[in-house]
């Protein structure tokens, strides 16, 4: 799914003391220079009392591989910029190392195998020390109907037939649905419309997301997914709540966004309009939530970046805190050295030191990826 958060290059360089080379977005890091954490990854096996995930990686990383074998990627590759990381090497990393889960039997075994054939280049991040800025993004679940009622008022749209003659500036959020969200017969959208929601937090979390799974007022499933999008920059409504003094710079988490604008109805017409960016939509018929690189993205197994400067469908590893239901049903944040592949992106996504990791779909996955907020740090893995 191209999304929507939640929210130049120089040949590789080493610097002592863990420092990273200024306007370079990935950087060689020694052996020595690795914490011992790295790569040591529970969730393939499974710990607590859950199942592993093995299966889902071993998916993920065949994903990845179609979209290597694929004429997009020779494309994508062409002029990739950075020196040493080629189609053809991040797609014989990803080949061993799937021989390598396959064959690992604990994650200790995995990690040392890793740590002795591949080669690691940590992501610069945000300040050149590394310093990277983890959300978390879901397909949510709604109730919607395809027909509008007096109960399903607020409509998602199609993307016009006419958009690529549209003039730019393209009209902005207020003059597309209105303040209200229910501009309606007068929106130059009339007639474009795809299915209508109850609840216009709801729509409008939609295209935060890029894409849902949509239960019918007649009880049958409808998948929708991102298919264009207004010429506007993505605002963040949790920023703009901030900017207002409404919270603190710190720890403001999508749950609270909504509780706000949930208790403060007459809010919904003062912030929402204030995110230009207007998402179109198309049904998807079942298929999937799909990543920018055109494959299907996987559960806490896929990560979007900004694709200009981080190498797509790649194999990488995150170190960050992510939310745990735990055995009682409890949510508990850990810290997760975690394999993951690059399959999507986001208008939010950009620069060296953004990552947004897909949660899956439904409410708890919602209610974990609303929860992330973290630092941490970005490594891929090339064969050496």
């Amino acid at each position: 799914m191209f999304k929507i958060a939640i929210l130049l290059l120089s040949v590789f360089t080493l610097l002592p003391c863990g420092l990273i080379a200024q306007n370079s977005p990935l950087n060689k890091v020694e052996p020595r220079q690795l914490e011992s954490s790295l790569g040591w990854d529970d969730q393939i096996w499974g710990r607590l009392g859950k199942n592993g995930d093995r299966k889902a990686l071993l998916k993920a990383i065949d994903h990845s591989l179609k979209y290597l074998n694929s004429s997009k990627a020779v494309q994508d590759y062409q002029n990739y910029p950075i020196s040493g990381i080629t189609r053809d090497r991040v797609k014989r990393s990803l080949i061993r190392f799937r021989q390598l889960v396959v064959s690992s039997r604990t994650p200790e075994q995995l990690q040392a195998a890793v740590k002795k054939e591949f080669v690691w280049y940590q992501s610069s991040g945000n300040d050149n020390l590394g310093t990277v800025a983890f959300t978390g993004y879901f397909e949510p679940i709604y109730q919607a109907s395809r027909k509008p009622t007096a109960e399903y008022r607020y409509p998602l749209y199609r993307k016009p037939k006419n958009f690529e003659q549209w003039k730019k500036p393209h009209p902005t959020r207020s003059e597309l649905e209105g303040n209200d969200g229910l501009k309606g017969a007068k929106s130059p959208l009339a007639g474009s419309e795809l299915v209508w929601f109850k609840d216009r937090i709801e729509a409008y979390l939609v295209q935060v997301q890029g894409s849902a799974k949509l239960r019918l007022s007649d009880g049958k499933m409808m998948g929708i997914g991102f298919d264009g999008s207004t010429d506007y920059p993505y605002t963040s409504i949790g920023k703009e709540l901030i900017k207002d003094g409404i919270f603190p710079p710190k720890g403001l988490t999508l749950p609270m966004v909504i509780d706000y604008l949930r208790t403060h109805p007459e809010q919904l017409q003062n912030y929402l309009p204030r995110n230009n960016r207007f998402i179109f939509f198309k049904e998807t018929f079942g298929a999937p939530a799909t990543g920018s690189i055109g494959v299907p993205v996987t559960a806490e197994r896929s990560i979007a970046t900004d694709k200009s400067i981080l190498p797509p469908g790649a194999l990488a590893v995150i170190q960050t805190s992510i939310p745990i239901v735990t055995q009682q049903g409890e949510m508990e944040t850990r810290e997760v050295s975690r394999y993951v592949l690059d399959q999507d992106t986001g208008s939010a996504i950009k620069g060296a030191g953004r990552v947004d990791i897909f949660m899956g779909t439904g409410k708890i996955a919602g209610d974990r990826a609303g929860l992330i907020n973290h630092t941490g740090k970005l490594y891929y893995l090339l064969l050496k």
